[in-house]
């Protein structure tokens, strides 16, 4: 069996939100300033390494689900000279992850995974940690088995970065980035067209729940959409060929004109594509 350090976690999605420097206080400012030199120098662990501390913590018996501290590790861009820094926050996300277990897993498999006495001790420090931060967010989010069809409204198909599979074990790369303002906008402009052209249902439900993350955080922020893992479960034809933000954008547009047969088109080529990707998540 390979070395926990060896292993690939794939199957996941993320999006991300980078904040200037700025918008951090002090002394959590310098804290992520001299994190960010020393990620210009290649000294601070990437997404794959995150996982794989996660991946860690559920072997020992009993398992930890959660961190026992706080991570001070972040992702970190610079953007027209610009620092911007997006906090792993893996403990506050491992909390999140778990109150939303129940829903992924049947209560059987939830309990030997993961006992009760164990999702009760975590769920009970979460409630502690609650009302000291009552203002607490995460700055990623994440999905397994999917990218939320909600997640595409946020960027353009000319904002799409795709890089093939290189040398053995370097993975692909396929990803958006957005200025926060752009996003911002998106989210309202669709909004609008959903809520004019169809009832409320889960896609407009979603984009008011990322709409209202994304105003928690500083206006000139980057919002990043990361394939993350799930370039390991498609081929490099289907992610060479995935243009599911520009099916998105081409059906909002197309409810926005009237055109319900082109909106229906767009959404089901969407619904299709990640269908396939779901179904791969009970396969032998």
């Amino acid at each position: 069996m390979p070395a926990v350090s060896s292993v690939l976690v794939p199957y996941a999605s993320y999006l991300r939100v980078y904040e200037p420097l700025a918008a951090f206080p002090e002394p959590e400012r310098g804290h992520w300033a001299r994190y960010a030199e020393r990620a210009r120098r290649g000294g601070t662990p990437t997404a794959q390494d995150e996982l794989r501390r996660s991946l860690a913590d559920l072997l020992p018996t009993p398992p930890v689900p959660v961190p026992v501290h706080e991570s001070a590790d972040a992702f970190v861009l610079e953007v027209d000279g610009v620092v911007c820094v997006c906090p792993w926050r893996t403990r506050l996300r491992g909390w999140l992850a778990l109150e939303e277990l129940s829903e992924l897993l049947p209560e059987p498999v939830l309990d030997a995974v993961l006992p009760p006495v164990v999702r009760g001790q975590a769920e009970a420090d979460y409630e502690r940690w609650r009302e000291r931060n009552p203002d607490a967010r995460p700055w990623i989010r994440s999905a397994v088995w999917q990218v939320p069809v909600r997640w595409f409204v946020l960027f353009s198909d000319d904002e799409r970065e795709y890089v093939p599979a290189g040398s053995p074990g370097e993975a692909a790369v396929l990803r958006y980035r957005t200025p926060m303002v752009q996003a911002r906008r998106r989210v309202a402009r669709a909004l609008k067209t959903l809520r004019e052209a169809i009832d409320e249902g889960p896609l407009t439900e979603g984009l008011v729940d990322v709409g209202r993350w994304l105003e928690e955080f500083h206006p000139r922020s980057l919002v990043e959409l990361d394939y993350g893992g799930l370039v390991h479960a498609l081929s490099g034809e289907q992610l060479a060929g995935d243009r599911s933000v520009a099916d998105i954008t081409e059906g909002i547009a197309a409810l926005r004109a009237g055109d319900g047969a082109g909106a229906g088109a767009a959404y089901e080529r969407l619904t299709i594509r990640w269908r396939e990707v779901r179904n791969r998540q009970f396969a032998n």
